[in-house]
């Protein structure tokens, strides 16, 4: 089977072509492929097929083989794929979801991708709640943005414990179906800086719907301007809105690292 891996700062996938590809288990797949030492290593798997209502369908795995309805940093990569191999020759482009058509606008430099704009849609927040675990009193900003989000501001996310807490909150109670942990601190009106717990996939070097989430509460809460960085491990993501928090736009990198075969 060939394969491409690729990365959206530090976020990396396995992307696997299925205009060419077929794939019978993708759940079991995503299991092989993305074990560090006998797979190829990686967050998860992506594979992109047709659509009959955009130009090109995703399919997200995370790496514990469970469906994930949307990635942020994935459906950048998304958009260079297509447009880099010719599959979607179009600098606007449509990718259908599980959480519904995402709209993407490419910037090009001699016909490479260099970034990726998302128009990630309508963020739905909800009241927060405290959850008490192992000594922390927690206030988690639940956030939805077509895959739930757990927001949490700490004084420093660089020395929080953010895998200790991040394993433990991943499936609290109040969240049977599990979300996204992002551990935040705010520097400036312009400048968040975060670590995330990614259902399915522990902590990750980045999350592009876990930056507009934390963008989202704290935009709504009035502490932060219409576009913000936001400062992770892998790198940095631009997060912005231009209707007053109703749709918010992710923009960031996307490079591919490397092809192979991998056989089944």
């Amino acid at each position: 089977m060939r394969f491409t891996k690729m990365q959206g700062t530090g976020n990396d996938y396995i992307y696997i072509n299925c205009f060419r590809e077929s794939v019978t288990d993708p759940r079991q797949l995503a299991v092989t492929l993305c074990r560090p030492h006998f797979g190829v290593g990686a967050d998860g798997v992506i594979l992109i097929g047709p659509s009959t209502v955009a130009d090109c369908k995703m399919k997200m795995y995370n790496a514990d083989g469970s469906e994930g309805l949307m990635c942020g940093n994935g459906i950048r990569c998304v958009g260079k794929y297509v447009y880099e191999t010719g599959i979607v020759p179009k600098r606007h482009l449509t990718v259908e979801t599980m959480s519904g058509v995402k709209e993407l606008e490419l910037e090009t430099v001699l016909d490479t991708v260099v970034s990726v704009k998302v128009n990630m849609g309508h963020p739905v927040r909800k009241k927060s709640v405290n959850i008490q675990e192992q000594g922390y009193s927690l206030e988690v900003h639940p956030v939805s943005l077509g895959n739930p989000h757990g927001v949490i501001w700490v004084s420093d996310p660089e020395t929080f414990p953010v895998d200790r807490l991040g394993a433990k909150l991943e499936h609290a109670p109040l969240f049977p179906d599990g979300f996204n942990v992002e551990f935040a601190s705010i520097q400036n009106r312009r400048e968040i800086r975060m670590r995330v717990w990614e259902r399915g996939s522990q902590e990750t070097l980045s999350c592009g719907s876990g930056a507009c989430a934390v963008f989202a509460v704290a935009f709504g809460l009035g502490l932060v301007d219409a576009a913000v960085t936001v400062h992770l491990p892998g790198g940095d993501l631009e997060v912005s809105t231009l209707d007053g928090g109703e749709t918010v736009f992710l923009k960031g990198p996307a490079q591919m690292v490397f092809e192979g075969d991998f056989f089944i």
